[in-house]
């Protein structure tokens, strides 16, 4: 006698009747467990095991790539905030501006909330057009988390700069050291793509021009120092981040930025010891 042979079925379940296999681990699998492959189907398991393995795409320059410039999109809605809470309170903006003798007086924090803060409509109208304008690309290439390394580093810088050169009793406001990180960051990385950059040099030279020109033919005072540290920090924080060796670029991407904290917090202290010796406090 022979036993009539049995008909196969699914691993995951014995009730269902299949004679089809998945590709990878060739047991029988019944079409709710089929997945379709590249070629014929695969079971859940070994789709879940391939995804382990698929490395994750990202930017020329180490960031994961994204359709969408949240972070540009998250920065200006926070300023826009800001500034209408500002509107509506003075002490607001009192306490927030970066005002040095508070700063030597221990509100360091002032050395970034000021980035956030503007006097004007036509002030942070500007600030945001050109974030908009700028940022999404930026974004792109970089990926988020190194697009937030270099926004708020330049804003530090410009506002390091003012803080070691403006006059005491000056009270600074607004993103354009972020601004101009961002203007230096894109000649650097458009260099880096091989793109052409002739239109960003003319943009740093216009507005660097208002930068000096505005203030001589009017009263309304521009932070010089606070254009020119973003525009130095965004250049020098880009080139590290797009020039960084391949093999090592996360660790040079983020010694440069550590250096660039550090370099500032050594110049915050030495101006702040300046200060309080110039007030008879030490």
């Amino acid at each position: 006698m022979t036993t009539p042979p049995q008909t196969p079925t699914c691993y995951r379940h014995p009730d269902r009747a299949t004679y089809v296999r998945c590709n990878r681990c060739n047991r029988f699998i019944c079409p709710e467990c089929m997945r379709d492959a590249a070629v014929g189907h695969q079971c859940a398991e070994c789709v879940g095991e391939g995804a382990k393995t698929v490395r994750q795409a990202r930017t020329q320059f180490g960031g994961v790539p994204s359709a969408t410039p949240l972070v540009t999109y998250v920065l200006i809605g926070i300023n826009v905030v800001m500034f209408g809470l500002q509107t509506v309170s003075v002490d607001l903006q009192r306490e927030l501006v970066l005002f040095s003798p508070a700063v030597a007086d221990g509100e360091w924090y002032r050395l970034l909330t000021s980035a956030f803060l503007h006097y004007g409509v036509t002030h942070i109208l500007f600030n945001m057009w050109a974030l908009y304008v700028v940022g999404p690309p930026l974004e792109a290439a970089l990926g988020r988390l190194r697009f937030i390394g270099l926004y708020f580093t330049s804003a530090l810088g410009g506002s390091v700069l003012v803080y070691l050169l403006s006059s005491l009793g000056a009270q600074t406001a607004g993103a354009s050291g972020a601004i101009f990180g961002l203007f230096g960051a894109t000649f650097v990385v458009g260099k880096r793509l091989n793109l052409d950059v002739r239109w960003v040099i003319g943009l740093i030279a216009l507005n660097m021009a208002f930068t000096f020109v505005i203030p001589l033919v009017s009263s309304q005072n521009i932070s010089w120092q606070g254009h020119i540290g973003g525009l130095v920090t965004g250049a020098a924080i880009a080139a590290a981040y797009a020039y960084a060796p391949r093999k090592s670029r996360t660790a040079v991407q983020v010694g440069a930025t550590v250096g660039v904290l550090l370099l500032f917090v050594l110049l915050i202290w030495w101006r702040t010891e300046s200060l309080l010796t110039m007030f008879g406090v030490t």
